[in-house]
């Protein structure tokens, strides 16, 4: 474990071990871009023109992991928690910081059910997702992509809330 609380990826394990490894990783480093805000610091965008915010990044992860980590592999049907078909941007907008450590549980809980949905798949596993099939080892790379993206991102949005800096 790190300083920050984040478990590193083994150095050597099998293929899907080294995946989910990576992705508790980037999974961890979120989390650790969002500690010790304020709920209106999340909110707040601070690259104009962007409107992007951590509260958001919260939300659209929330969704990433349901959409692509437990939606192919399950029976039941998971909705989004926050886009609809009218608005399948919501997750970035109408952010509430009173409602911060709701969207948060929330994107915990979709990880957790995430981790319960894949747990003990092998990679050549297939989902499927609105009539596409994937593997398992091609979703959670996809995921580790973008959660390394929003890590970037998340990067960028703290230094500039409050000077935080760090990989």
């Amino acid at each position: 474990m790190d300083l920050n609380g984040r478990v590193d990826p083994p150095n050597l394990a099998g293929e899907m071990e080294t995946l989910l490894g990576f992705l508790e990783f980037q999974r961890g480093t979120f989390l650790w871009k969002c500690e010790g805000l304020t709920p209106e610091q999340l909110g707040t965008a601070v690259l104009s023109p962007s409107k992007l915010t951590l509260h958001g990044m919260v939300r659209h992860l929330t969704e990433d992991e349901l959409g692509w980590l437990v939606a192919p592999f399950v029976d039941t049907p998971t909705p989004y928690p926050y886009g609809t078909e009218a608005a399948p941007g919501a997750a970035w907008s109408e952010l509430d910081p009173a409602k911060y450590a709701e969207d948060l549980q929330r994107y915990k809980d979709s990880v957790a059910q995430a981790r319960t949905a894949i747990a003990g798949l092998p990679g050549d596993h297939v989902g499927v997702d609105e009539g596409t099939s994937y593997s398992l080892r091609w979703i959670v790379t996809h995921m580790i992509e973008e959660y390394a993206r929003h890590n970037g991102h998340a990067d960028l949005l703290r230094e500039h809330l409050d000077g935080a800096t760090g990989e």
